[in-house]
């Protein structure tokens, strides 16, 4: 295993993931220190690793292994050099994580091999019995990289990392802008890709941000942009955020910096403005939970692909799209992002755009279709048979992600001329209240990064009283409804179709968009508050095993939500390396915390209180209702003898989040988006069953799901959870990865 390039939050979990996953598969697991230098000067460079090498490193920001820029690898004479030293530690695959050039030069070094090998026979400097093994070379590539510049992935490994920081930066400047009403200027890393700028700049609901892939026109950008600056400020709005690029251009080609757009904001607008370039910090920190699963499951992956490979097999590079890892051509991924320079440079601009995955091209549409300027004129221009009226609700307990999607479809409907109306305090607010109110651009702008609910939710389904729903739906005239929660709003969409037969009012376009850190809603693999949830989980787990580390030999048993469903306590297992993860679906056993203890004797009695990693075991809510989170801390106390100790952690509706994670802010903007599409493309369908559907992420595509089907064939309604286990391969992954040791896995 190899990092290479420029460090990013998530290669140390990748390394982990490489080094046990090969250990389990009976391979041996070396890291080269300090990226290709290291594999050029050889010697202590080359480190054959063990199991315990990598233990705490899901934790760890960077790359503890190194990384170097290294001119003699870039000449035949350093690869050759880098040849022998891989045969004469016995390595015959490479799995390299870095950005393009890294995985570019690994393929060179892959085509080059033969030859390599064979000079160095002819040269002496190894025999041909020893050089016979080794006569071909597995490469595989993990993209890792904040820009998120690489084509055929949606995401590479460290750029939400990057980008968190990123948003929690401009949310800390979007207060002081908001007290002094000023405008901030800010710069974000992505010299050839505007990923993390649009990405930030939909995240945090700036008024305008310049990526090189998309450059506005060199003679007008500057009267465009003051002048959707000035309409914002006109509504009332106190604050502004720009966000550049820094490589961002016009569409001559000119550089547009921060200072530029700085001085016609004072120019042409008279606001105070600011700059803030964030610069490095952008690569600081530990790894999202996001970032730690990606790396941990490609790195996995990886390790299968050099398994499977065969001389003939091109070398891939791991990638996601939407929720699915798969494998794509390594060289033609690096030619397609090489192109997507080469177009931008040629002023081919829409090409560039294509060049990038569908994600990005969708992501741009949302930020131009949510940052309005003009809805009145819009409105006014708009036949009144054509003004549409949505009304949009929430329903279930709060998720990080609610009130960007409520913004994100009032912000579309506004564009569009159309009228969004919010149902406050769910369906009881409804029947019991009238509480229907229409929403204003104003209303709705600072939305994006607020947690919570802002229209206000509850646990009440249309049966309240079906009747007086109806009742306010016929009275309001809604062409559409946009239900926006978890389980509870599953089912009050299937309350709802199923009563279209008895309520005429019923009979419009309606969607649910899953927003429950449970992640527990039929149709989809996200709900929008998951990862704000798992983020949060994260860093709780982080604090506590540092608590065990310090204190050498104690466990926490740490209790998560996620009622009957176990995703959140499975995959925040994974992303914090707990050694056991007792989840609803398989229940605990005394047998099953037998092997739990003994594992733990184990591993206290190896270490000898020298090694660091603190242990801990995460528990979901409903695993069982004998085995509690106390009981489970007493029985591993009580087996421990007095050897180590055991504690509780319930960090409870922390879990909820504060601030939504930028993952929740983005998809809850891009599915409201398409929900409100749906609407708009479903107006004729009646009481057509596939007008009541459920958006959702599935594998790796978007896709509406009939809410009758859902209900009827894929959900477990007494457990409140889908069927289908979908994070059963996480689970599998975290099985392995744990702190089981190499002989019991």
């Amino acid at each position: 295993m190899i990092t290479s390039g420029g460090d990013a939050p998530g290669m140390c979990a990748a390394v982990r993931a490489v080094v046990r996953s090969a250990i389990a598969k009976n391979c041996d697991a070396f890291a080269i220190y300090e990226g290709y230098e290291g594999l050029v000067q050889g010697g202590d460079m080359i480190k054959q690793m063990s199991w315990e090498d990598v233990r705490g490193y899901l934790s760890e920001g960077g790359t503890l292994i190194g990384t170097a820029r290294c001119a003699a690898f870039r000449e035949r004479a350093g690869r050759l050099r880098a040849a022998r030293n891989m045969i004469v530690n016995g390595i015959d695959a490479l799995i390299v994580c870095g950005g393009d050039g890294s995985l570019t030069g690994a393929d060179l070094f892959r085509s080059e091999w033969p030859g390599l090998v064979a000079e160095l026979v002819s040269t002496g400097e190894l025999t041909a019995a020893a050089a016979e093994p080794y006569r071909h070379l597995t490469i595989v590539g993990l993209v890792g990289s904040i820009d998120n510049d690489m084509s055929s992935t949606d995401a590479t490994i460290g750029a939400f990392s990057s980008l968190s920081r990123i948003c929690q930066s401009v949310d800390f400047i979007d207060a002081t802008a908001f007290s002094h009403s000023r405008a901030f200027v800010v710069e974000v890393m992505g010299r050839h890709c505007g990923w993390l700028a649009l990405m930030a700049g939909l995240a945090t609901g700036a008024d305008y941000i310049f990526i090189p892939e998309q450059p506005p026109s060199a003679q007008t950008w500057g009267d465009e942009m003051c002048a959707i600056i000035d309409a914002h400020r006109k509504k009332g709005k106190r604050k502004s955020v720009v966000i550049v690029a820094e490589g961002a251009i016009d569409n001559e080609l000119n550089p547009v910096t921060a200072e530029h757009v700085k001085d016609l904001l004072v120019q042409k607008l008279g606001l105070d403005t600011r700059i803030t370039t964030l610069g490095h910090v952008q690569r600081g920190g530990t790894a999202v939970a996001y970032d730690r699963m990606l790396a941990t499951m490609q790195g996995v992956d990886a390790v299968d692909a050099v398994l499977e490979s065969t001389p003939e097999t091109p070398s891939p590079m791991i990638a996601i799209t939407e929720n699915k890892i798969s494998r794509k051509p390594l060289v033609e991924s690096v030619a397609l992002t090489k192109s997507v320079a080469a177009a931008i440079e040629a002023k081919d601009f829409d090409k560039a755009m294509a060049l990038r995955d569908t994600d990005f091209a969708e992501y741009y549409a949302a930020f131009q279709a949510t940052t309005i300027a003009d809805d009145d004129s819009k409105a006014a221009s708009l036949p009144a048979e054509n003004r549409l009226k949505i009304a949009i609700v929430n329903v279930g307990a709060p998720a990080g992600g609610m009130n960007a999607a409520t913004r994100a479809a009032a912000c579309y409907c506004l564009a569009r001329g159309y009228k969004p109306y919010a149902i406050h305090n769910g369906f009881t607010g409804l029947t019991r209240h009238d509480s229907v109110r229409e929403l204003s651009w104003l209303d709705v702008e600072a939305w994006i990064i607020r947690g919570g609910s802002e229209i206000g939710t509850n646990r009440s389904l249309p049966d309240v009283d079906i009747g007086m729903v109806a009742y306010y739906f016929q009275k309001y005239q809604f062409d559409g409804l946009l239900i926006v929660g978890g389980f509870e709003a599953f089912l009050a969409l299937h309350q709802l179709e199923r009563a279209r037969k008895n309520y005429p009012a019923f009979r419009i376009p309606m969607v649910c968009l899953p927003a429950t850190i449970s992640n527990n809603v039929p149709g989809t693999e996200y709900s929008l508050g998951s990862d704000t949830c798992l983020n949060a989980l994260v860093d709780y787990c982080d604090a506590i095993k540092q608590s065990a580390s310090a204190t050498r030999r104690r466990v926490f048993v740490v209790e998560v939500q996620g009622g009957k469903c176990g995703y959140v306590a499975t995959y925040a297992g994974l992303c914090v390396g707990a050694i056991a993860v007792y989840s609803p679906e398989e229940g605990i056993t005394i047998r099953q915390l037998e092997q739990d203890v003994e594992r733990l004797r184990t591993n206290f009695g190896a270490d000898q209180g020298q090694n660091r990693g603190g242990k801990l075991l995460l528990r979901n809510e409903k695993a069982s209702k004998v085995f509690t989170t106390q009981l489970i801390a007493d029985i591993i106390r009580e087996e421990a003898k007095g050897r180590f100790d055991a504690r509780t952690a319930i960090p409870g509706h922390v879990q909820q989040g504060g601030i939504p994670s930028p993952m929740d802010r983005l998809r809850a903007t891009r599915l409201a988006v398409k929900c409100m599409q749906f609407i708009e493309n479903n107006q004729s369908a009646g009481s057509d069953s596939a007008s009541a559907s459920v958006i959702g992420i599935l594998g790796a595509k978007v896709v509406f799901s009939s809410v009758r089907d859902l209900y009827e064939h894929e959900t477990e309604v007494d457990n409140r959870r889908p069927r289908r286990v979908f994070w059963a391969a996480m689970k599998k992954t975290s099985n392995m990865l744990s702190g089981t040791s190499p002989t019991d896995v």
